[in-house]
């Protein structure tokens, strides 16, 4: 069997805030198409380490997507990676005009946008506007938003957070079959349910 491409390559990454010590040269490999869950409590880090791996935060260490380093080749790294955060601010816009924006800025052909629309369960909402969707749709048009350019490696910071039980099952189901596409998805969660329904391994973040 051959080895699987080492995706994401954390080493003895270490972010101080003050004499507080947010993360404390934490190190691990994830490999293509593999699920991780970073498990912790609030204030644990997660985000933390999510922020570095987006290269929005200084850090000591070495963070690499896919072989590009975060520090020193930021935007070959950014590349690779879509992100959603676990809350996402819009304009008023509608849901069609929004990912055509996206689409423009990253570059990606418009028929992309209708493409997604349609994968996420969107397209009857295409001419809404933002503010009008429930937590629930918009945590999917920001799931557009990240996928549009087809990157390998998702990044999520609690991705069903503020989402009620039956919006909650939906959304792990769309991001379970994006894993079983063969993304590489690393997620940061409190939640047992997310963690059973999409992980392979939780590194445990105290």
């Amino acid at each position: 069997m051959t080895a699987k491409q080492v995706v994401i390559s954390v080493d003895r990454v270490t972010k101080r805030y003050g004499k507080v010590n947010a993360l404390d040269a934490i190190s691990f490999e994830a490999h293509a198409g593999e699920a991780i869950a970073l498990w912790g409590p609030n204030g644990a880090g997660k985000t933390t380490l999510l922020k570095a791996l987006l290269g929005l935060i200084d850090f000591q260490g070495t963070l690499k997507i896919q072989e590009h380093d975060v520090k020193r080749a930021g935007k070959l790294a950014r590349r690779s990676i879509g992100y959603v955060p676990q809350e996402t601010i819009f304009y008023d816009v509608t849901v069609q005009a929004t990912l055509d924006f996206y689409a423009r800025l990253k570059k990606v052909n418009g028929s992309r946008a209708t493409e997604l629309l349609e994968r996420v369960g969107l397209s009857d909402h295409a001419r809404k506007p933002v503010p009008a969707l429930s937590g629930g749709l918009k945590q999917r048009l920001a799931l557009a938003v990240a996928l549009l350019a087809d990157p390998p490696v998702l990044l999520l910071d609690e991705p069903t957070a503020n989402l009620d039980a039956q919006a909650r099952r939906e959304y792990l189901a769309l991001l379970a079959s994006l894993h079983h596409e063969g993304k590489t998805i690393l997620f940061a969660s409190h939640r047992i349910e997310e963690v059973e329904t999409l992980a392979d391994r939780v590194l445990v973040i105290r």
